[in-house]
């Protein structure tokens, strides 16, 4: 087995080389003078299983394109299996013809991807519409979850440490994650429900009332993006009296300025999994992934 990465999880790819005893490969990426994409392996694949390990962000058009010519590559050069390791998987949010004349993206991602290589992982992936990861793609395609890590941290930051905290969905599609970790824990949870008037503009109101006055708030949700969902549901919280809020997402992408909107919001602590190189990282993923692709060997 060989491991190595198109440049946005390289650290992760090396760690997990490093827990599955691989080897660890780098591949040289550059460009022509036109822009084109140069890429080339340093090692023999011939019979091997390639593993590359790439979440889709940043820059998430020049990574997918990486990936296809890494894999097609790989394939031309004699691995007998090309496997896509996608922490963060791009693409998924526009899963339906919302107006007419759209690209529906995850269907074409997931079309260029089939094409390119053997099997899928990904770690809570943006799955709304479709059931399963089944319904997009056609290759092997594995869904993990993060929970039970997410419940780990929460158990040893709050409740070994005797702190009385609610946690918090900002949103139906992140209460899975939110009332399946709090059944673990043991600790109440809610949701919000969240009204989108933009892009850019949401406003949330509490769905089931539950105390908040001097609690610590967990508000747990798959992606911070603009942060501007957590944030209002933060200003919100406050209001009815937590003594202090701490977001945890799996995927910590934080554009346009997200990280000082969640400051100025009264989010006092970000806690991240490293599915995306971030600062905030404290929740790491490599075990989970690890036992998966020791299935491979």
């Amino acid at each position: 087995m060989l491991i190595t990465s198109c440049g946005n999880s390289i650290k992760l790819a090396q760690e997990l080389a490093k827990k599955l005893k691989a080897k660890y490969t780098p591949l040289s990426i550059s460009a022509f003078p036109d822009g084109d994409i140069y890429l080339k392996f340093n090692a023999p694949l011939k019979g091997k299983t390639v593993v590359i390990v790439e979440s889709l962000f940043p820059h998430s058009q020049i990574s997918l394109l990486r990936i296809i010519f890494a894999a097609e590559t790989a394939k031309d050069l004699g691995a007998k299996k090309v496997i896509l390791i996608a922490p963060y998987l791009a693409y998924m949010r526009q899963d339906k013809r919302f107006h007419p004349g759209e690209a529906i993206s995850s269907k074409i991602m997931a079309k260029l991807l089939d094409k390119a290589v053997d099997k899928i992982i990904t770690i809570d992936p943006h799955v709304h519409r479709y059931k399963r990861l089944q319904d997009l793609f056609h290759i092997q395609a594995v869904r993990l979850t993060s929970n039970h890590l997410i419940a780990d941290y929460v158990k040893k930051n709050f409740k070994e440490k005797g702190k009385n905290a609610v946690l918090l969905g900002p949103d139906w599609e992140s209460s899975q994650w939110a009332a399946r970790i709090a059944e673990e824990v043991g600790f109440a949870s809610t949701i919000l429900e969240k009204t989108r008037h933009s892009s850019r503009h949401v406003s949330v109101r509490l769905v089931k009332t539950v105390p908040l006055q001097g609690k610590e708030v967990v508000i747990i949700d798959d992606i911070i993006s603009t942060g501007k969902t957590i944030a209002e549901a933060a200003k919100l919280v406050r209001r009815l009296g937590a003594k202090k809020v701490t977001a945890i997402g799996v995927h910590g992408l934080f554009v346009e300025n997200a990280l000082p909107k969640l400051k100025k919001a009264g989010v006092d602590k970000i806690v991240t999994t490293n599915c995306i190189e971030h600062p905030t990282n404290g929740i790491d993923v490599v075990t989970l992934l690890a036992k998966e692709l020791g299935k491979e060997r």
